[in-house]
């Protein structure tokens, strides 16, 4: 994960106001042991899924790096001295993927950073098009760094919204022609039709 990531991340980790609830199988032993029964093993997974679904969503993380996160309270339940292996946790992030509630970043990273979908990008692109709408801001041209950091979007779920997660939301809307996305890396801005 790069540093901007890393930070993001840790930032938004600790604006949390409350702790997070964790669910009970989260204190249950074998939670944290693959079982061998694939019906089961599968319900598992599923689990799995949703702790890391709801954990992102309430710390409003967009990336995990699997080496660090694995350090976390999220696979480590120090309470019970039970954590979920580096294997484990890749097999739960691979059903995740499959489920398109994850994805590998393409970066030298390898498997390590991993875009969390609590919102899919397709989700994100319906909530900026109704932005746009509810904000009467048609035929406008508004930045990037605007459409998640800026005052316009203070109170709303876009607010602090990953940049790469904003540009993947943005890319769904220039292929459904509704936008289009102009500039270079450091100044882009969005023209929505």
């Amino acid at each position: 994960m790069s540093e901007s990531a890393s930070a993001s991340a840790s930032a938004s980790a600790s604006a949390s106001a409350s702790p997070f609830p964790f669910p009970r199988e989260y204190h249950f032993p074998p939670f944290f042991t693959p079982q061998p029964n694939l019906t089961t093993h599968h319900a598992q997974l599923a689990k799995w899924s949703a702790l890391i679904l709801s954990y992102a969503r309430h710390h409003r993380l967009f990336k995990l790096s699997v080496s660090t996160a694995s350090q976390t309270d999220l696979f480590h339940n120090a309470r019970l001295r039970r954590r979920l292996s580096l294997p484990d946790i890749h097999e739960v992030l691979e059903f995740m993927r499959k489920d398109g509630r994850a994805e590998f970043a393409a970066s030298g990273a390898g498997k390590d950073v991993v875009f969390v979908y609590w919102k899919k990008p397709d989700e994100w692109a319906a909530l900026i098009e109704k932005y746009v709408d509810d904000t009467a801001q048609r035929g406008s041209v508004l930045t990037v760094y605007e459409m998640s950091e800026g005052e316009g979007t203070m109170g709303t779920e876009l607010h602090g919204l990953d940049h790469d997660v904003l540009l993947k939301a943005l890319n769904i809307l220039v292929k459904k022609g509704k936008a289009q996305v102009f500039g270079s890396d450091d100044s882009l801005g969005v023209k929505f039709f």
